[in-house]
């Protein structure tokens, strides 16, 4: 059996990168952070995090730190029930930046309701990666595009997300010719040159199948924020795909318009591994309750 201590500790290195700041935060002696790693590794037969630079987990010391935060999970949440409460339980979730800034408003108003001390604490990446988050253990819950489970998880749909590719009438103006948009030239906003996927969809679409950095792909503007990149649409740096309820009444004012007529639909699913506490029961309802009136 592994020891919980161990385990405890293999998550305060990952979680502050360092073994010095570990033995700080769990106010012990470094010596002390290393031989409890070099005992949990001994036993596993695995390294399970680097020393070099920052300290990260290993493919095995994920696993671990799946179970070591799901272990601390199920502490929580039976110390709480036997004092008579819920518990202060910690919710790691990873979510897009997109769902953070339009739907996702209203999960984090329903835990602030919970008033039981409950930590959420988000991961934000784009909804293709955040099931590596589960993947590498930080995260208990993740708003993702994947349907397939990680190991240990359960998958749940939650609807989907329409994106309008949109620009200024100005930008229109420059980059439309006779109905015809010219796609190879007008300059894009991209999320993220690495992973942000929207924008190439579109460009697919429509004959555009360089990659971002190719010298014949579209000038593309970088912004890595969901509110930044909107105001970038909206001041004309370039066209991109934004949320339904991003747009408000934008389309209907003419103070956007649209780019081409065919929608990108993303389908969002929610994935958590199987804790089956109190807290991730409500979490997964308020998940439920919100995607339910915002998402198609």
């Amino acid at each position: 059996m592994l020891n919980g201590q161990h385990l405890a500790t293999l998550v305060a290195v990952v979680e502050e990168q360092s073994f010095g700041a570990a033995a700080s935060r769990l106010r012990i002696t470094q010596s002390a952070v290393s031989q409890r790693i070099r005992a949990l590794e001994q036993q596993v037969g695995h390294v399970v995090v680097t020393r070099e630079g920052p300290c990260l987990p290993t493919d095995q010391g994920s696993i671990l730190l799946g179970l070591a935060r799901g272990v601390a999970t199920l502490e929580a949440d039976a110390l709480g029930r036997l004092a008579g409460g819920s518990g202060a339980a910690r919710l790691d979730v990873g979510v897009n930046a997109d769902s953070l800034a339009t739907w996702f408003g209203e999960v984090i108003a329903a835990v602030a309701r919970w008033d039981d001390g409950t930590q959420l604490r988000l991961q934000v990446d784009d909804e293709h990666h955040t099931a590596d988050l589960l993947r590498a253990g930080t995260v208990l819950g993740a708003v993702t595009t994947d349907p397939e489970p990680v190991q240990g998880c359960a998958v749940e749909y939650l609807g989907f997300m329409r994106y309008l590719p949109v620009c200024t009438g100005e930008f229109a103006a420059r980059w439309q010719r006779g109905g015809r948009w010219r796609w190879r030239e007008m300059p894009v906003v991209q999320f993220d040159l690495r992973k942000d996927d929207l924008q190439n969809r579109v460009l697919r679409w429509h004959g555009v199948t360089a990659e971002p950095g190719a010298t014949d792909y579209p000038p593309a503007q970088r912004i890595p924020s969901s509110e930044g990149f909107a105001h970038a649409v909206r001041v004309g740096l370039g066209w991109g795909s934004l949320p339904e309820a991003q747009l408000g009444d934008a389309l209907d004012r003419g103070d956007l318009v649209r780019v081409g007529d065919r929608p990108v639909d993303v389908k969002l699913y929610w994935q958590s591994w199987r804790l089956h506490t109190r807290a991730t029961g409500r979490l997964a309802d308020a998940i439920h309750a919100a995607a339910a009136v915002h998402l198609r």
